[in-house]
């Protein structure tokens, strides 16, 4: 590749990362400010708060996006990808077999529970704030806001569907415009009031804290507003790499984020009365309805990138086994990022509508925003600590110190939040709950059923010197008998069997396998075993960010001597019918969730891509 297309293609990534990574952190300013000093903790628009409030916005900004995640976290990236899932599969590798493994898991767990909750309020909040703005533009507008977002949002989710390709295009340019107009507003009112630029000083956020500890203890629940989204940086990694990111961040967000910050700190120093609505007041009258459309599009983009995310999240759980199999739908065969989630879509559309309705305005929904941030923030700076060392190999005064003093921030801002759980802060953590008893009841079922599956089974070398004797009539095509065990006779196996009494000229016995990486090498995807009397055995690896094709698979071992004719090919599944025993070993609300999911579950013949005119299915009774 020629430097002039190097260049060409690190441009392209970095505009696409302003476009899609920085979208939540981006239209922050939208509220962070306002709700500071009008929200449900409302304090005085004076000179020494508006420094105070500067100074700890922006050191907040430093602290926990710019030295946690830019510098630190996404350092901690399993072969390129980051997210809360990612870095729970790199730190439970990295942990196995000790004492440490069950509570990371459980960390880490929990860290995609909450970000289900994030991913609700996000658009819901974005949105709504954005069409806000106009109320600034004329006060009779007021009534339309409601009917406005739930058009926007309901667009919004209905496009899912029909694949993002194309308006993503319009991500990175649509984006640099709004960080640019964010600068340029910002820099007009700082040059109005440029004393404002003091607050860069620390020293105005420790007078902040100091002069009145409960007050600015308060004034955090909405000042960690400020970094919603940062965690963004590290999710979507993946997509673009480190340094386009790290490069936007330095170079272009970050500065606009400060300008804008600051130039709504100057307005209101020259006028208290604007804290209604900083952000738009910035804007002369002419430039309001551009504003208004132009912060929409942007809280789209913002909203657009979260729901991407979660779809990504739901196929990661699905593939480390969190979560049952469900329907999902490839948008592009360009991109394999490109995927959308029926489901997922459907639970988050129902969500955001019901908080938009339900909360009615941004600053209501701000009091709800904010415990599922920080608490995923909290939770990634002790999993990144495994990292530092265990893998890094830090030494533990350099490491527990520097991460230590970035948990008690964390700990500081979740506190901060958590007092407002009366006020909308319930609904993330509810959520939360929800989607972790969700995925722990999954991985439990899941475990004691494969336990009772491999007691209902024989071992397969007894089972091949068993029918050896058994005098089966053979026919001439080939079998596969999906199993997720790696010893004995698959259920499937036995049932056919049993009930057709024939043996077929070759039998595969083939297992997929998720590694806790996010992509696997196509040498290594593929592991063919001869176990003698024409029984195979074959492993299939897929990375938690792939989806499974089985019968592309096979094809593939046709370079390691075993061909398949799909033409002449059964697979044999068995389906399991689960029934809880009289003394179940889950709670028995908690057995009978998870036997709904597994009815509902997608089935592995769509899953793993399998022609339906070549699948068998048994059924096995199983008491779990």
């Amino acid at each position: 590749m020629s430097a002039i297309e190097n260049k060409s293609s690190r441009s392209a990534l970095i505009v696409g990362a302003i476009g899609v990574v920085f979208g939540d952190i981006g239209t922050s300013p939208l509220y962070a400010l306002k709700e500071t000093f009008a929200g449900h903790h409302p304090m005085g628009v004076d000179a020494a708060n508006i420094m105070g409030v500067l100074s700890l916005i922006f050191w907040t900004i430093m602290a926990l996006v710019t030295l946690k995640y830019v510098a630190i976290i996404m350092r901690a990236d399993n072969h390129g990808e980051g997210g809360s899932l990612a870095l729970l599969a790199r730190v439970t590798e990295l942990t196995k077999n000790s004492r440490a493994t069950w509570f990371v898991t459980m960390l880490g767990i929990f860290a995609a529970a909450l970000f289900y909750g994030d991913s609700m309020i996000t658009p819901a909040i974005s949105v709504l704030s954005a069409v806000e703005g106009l109320e600034v533009v004329a006060p009779q507008f007021k009534a339309y806001v409601l009917p406005i977002t739930v058009v926007v949002l309901s667009g919004l989710f209905w496009i899912q569907s029909k694949g993002t390709a194309v308006m993503g295009r319009l991500f990175g340019p649509v984006m640099c415009l709004w960080f640019v107009v964010l600068a340029v507003t910002g820099v007009i009112s700082i040059l109005r009031a440029p004393q404002v630029l003091l607050a860069l000083n620390p020293t105005y956020a420790v007078e902040f804290l100091i002069s009145d500890p409960w007050r600015s203890f308060l004034a955090l629940g909405a000042i960690v507003l400020s970094v919603t989204g940062g965690e963004a940086l590290y999710t979507d990694m993946g997509h673009f790499g480190k340094y386009p990111i790290r490069l936007a961040w330095f170079t272009f967000v970050l500065p606009a984020l400060v300008l804008n910050y600051y130039g709504q700190g100057a307005l209101l120093l020259s006028d208290p009365g604007a804290i209604q609505n900083p952000f738009y007041r910035l804007a002369p009258d002419w430039a309001l309805m551009p504003m208004v459309a132009l912060a929409t599009l942007a809280t789209v983009i913002a909203s657009q990138a979260v729901i991407s995310g979660a779809f990504s999240v739901a196929r990661q759980a699905v593939q480390l086994g969190y979560l049952p199999r469900m329907k999902i739908v490839h948008t592009s065969s360009m991109e394999a990022g490109q995927i959308y989630v029926p489901f997922t879509n459907l639970t988050l559309y129902i969500a955001v509508m019901a908080l938009v309705l339900g909360f009615r305005s941004s600053s209501n929904l701000a009091a709800a925003y904010g415990i599922a941030v920080t608490g995923t923030m909290m939770i990634d700076t002790v999993l990144v600590a495994f990292v530092a060392v265990l893998a890094w190999r830090w030494s533990p005064w350099l490491a527990l110190p520097l991460l230590g003093a970035l948990l008690l921030l964390d700990v500081a801002f979740f506190s901060a939040n958590v007092i407002k759980l009366l006020q909308g802060g319930w609904f993330p953590v509810v959520v939360a709950l929800a989607s972790f008893t969700t995925l722990t009841t999954w991985r439990r079922g899941r475990n004691l059923l494969f336990r009772e599956m491999g007691n209902l089974t024989m071992p397969l070398d007894q089972f091949i010197r068993s029918i050896e004797t058994a005098g089966l009539k053979q026919v001439s095509s080939t079998a596969v008998y999906l199993t997720s065990r790696f010893e004995g006779a698959p259920s499937a196996l036995l049932h056919n069997i049993k009930h057709n009494e024939v043996l077929h000229a070759r039998n595969v016995l083939a297992t997929v396998l998720t590694a806790e990486v996010p992509f696997v090498a196509e040498l290594d995807r593929i592991e063919i075993k001869d176990l003698g009397h024409s029984f195979y055995r074959v492993f299939v690896r897929y990375g938690f960010m792939e989806q499974p094709d089985l019968p592309k698979a096979l094809e593939a071992c046709a370079e390691r001597g075993l061909v398949f004719d799909m033409e002449k090919t059964s697979f044999f599944l068995s389906r399991e019918v689960v029934v809880p025993k009289l003394a179940p070993p889950m709670m028995m609300w908690r057995e009978l969730f998870f036997i709904l999911m597994l009815r509902n579950a997608q089935s592995a013949t769509d899953f793993f891509r399998i022609p339906t005119n070549r699948v068998v299915e048994l059924g096995t009774l199983v008491e779990i």
